[in-house]
């Protein structure tokens, strides 16, 4: 069954209004959790309810922050008090565009802030406001190479958004393991083992059981280069963004079904126009962007372009979710008394 966009938006609001939070975060969270699910990620989306609804009924995500902020020449700390990250996430997009009215760059240290879920969602929202944009958000350790006794360092997703003159933006999104975190435990949540070469287990052992991956470490991507990339992050997004009351809680694990509360994040704009004319920034965009798709042929798709058509494809038809994303989406409905569209009769035949 095809879901139709409003209703499903309509649908998650009601369920986080239920958890307290204020009728706009909860419509503004909802949206950006349903385009995340319509742009394919899949791993980020309408799958992460459940837990995200764990984690404000537990306190961890905090349902009516008081977000806060300071600007100094060339940067922000913005204080997200344990806001959501898809409440956080857009306020430091917000605050950061309107500091680019008066500057050429800008960084945006964020603290305790909830889980971003897809980092090039909020990436998006740069871009197609004209800004560049890279963020990143530390995790608790996460990554381990093989031998390794425990987790070492957080996965640390990143990701960057671009302005694309007459198209949709390029955004890039990557975690610096092998494979997102999401993705064993939608393996684990569907009986599945896993791909050799994303995980091991509590011994360091490489595994292809999804439950032993989750107890034990994701591999990085690249081997060394990986973790020099989750390093970056985490200068960038803990020890810029931290603050002394959050030091001792950094290394705590992540709970089981994901969604870390309280986390560091960083988000750096950048106005194009304050360092190349706009005809001249358009014009090597689109060079580069056509020499890159003709020596691919057929093969090569700019990153961000897949998601757009999937984004217009949900508008006009509809979403259709994984039969197991269904369930549990039932089932949370059922349990907050707020049955799920398919329940409520307002899909799309």
């Amino acid at each position: 069954m095809h879901h139709r966009i409003e209703f499903l938006q309509d649908w998650v609001a009601a369920v986080l209004t239920a958890c307290d939070l204020p009728r706009d975060d909860a419509r503004l969270a909802a949206r950006m959790l349903v385009r995340s699910e319509m742009r394919g990620y899949r791993t980020h989306g309408l799958g992460r309810m459940p837990s995200y609804v764990e984690r404000l009924q537990a306190g961890d995500f905090n349902a009516r922050p008081r977000m806060h902020h300071r600007s100094f020449p060339g940067g922000i700390v913005l204080d997200a008090d344990g806001a959501m990250g898809h409440i956080a996430g857009p306020r430091a997009v917000t605050l950061g565009l309107e500091a680019l009215d008066d500057a050429a760059s800008l960084l945006i240290a964020i603290r305790g802030c909830g889980h971003l879920g897809a980092l090039g969602i909020h990436a998006l929202l740069a871009a197609e406001a004209g800004a560049f944009c890279m963020l990143g958000q530390r995790t608790p350790p996460l990554l381990a190479m093989e031998g390794f006794a425990k987790p070492a360092i957080g996965h640390n997703p990143i990701a960057f958004g671009c302005p694309m003159p007459g198209g949709s933006p390029i955004v890039f999104d990557i975690a610096c393991s092998v494979a997102a975190r999401g993705h064993i435990l939608l393996a684990a949540r569907e009986g599945r083992e896993i791909p050799p070469g994303w995980a091991v287990d509590e011994a360091g052992a490489p595994t292809t059981d999804a439950q032993a991956a989750l107890a034990g470490g994701l591999l990085p991507m690249g081997g060394h280069k990986g973790l020099g990339l989750s390093m970056m992050v985490e200068c960038l997004a803990g020890a810029l963004a931290t603050s002394a009351e959050s030091l001792s809680s950094m290394q705590d694990a992540v709970p089981h079904g994901g969604a870390v509360g309280r986390q560091g994040a960083f988000m750096w704009l950048v106005k194009p126009g304050a360092f190349a004319e706009a005809p001249v920034f358009d014009a090597c965009m689109r060079a580069w962007t056509r020499h890159y798709q003709d020596a691919g042929g057929g093969r090569s798709r700019l990153p961000g372009a897949r998601g757009a058509s999937r984004e217009a494809e949900g508008f006009a038809e509809g979403l259709e979710l994984p039969s197991s994303i269904e369930a549990e989406l039932s089932s949370l409905g059922l349990r907050l008394g707020i049955p799920f569209p398919a329940i409520a009769g307002h899909g799309i035949a």
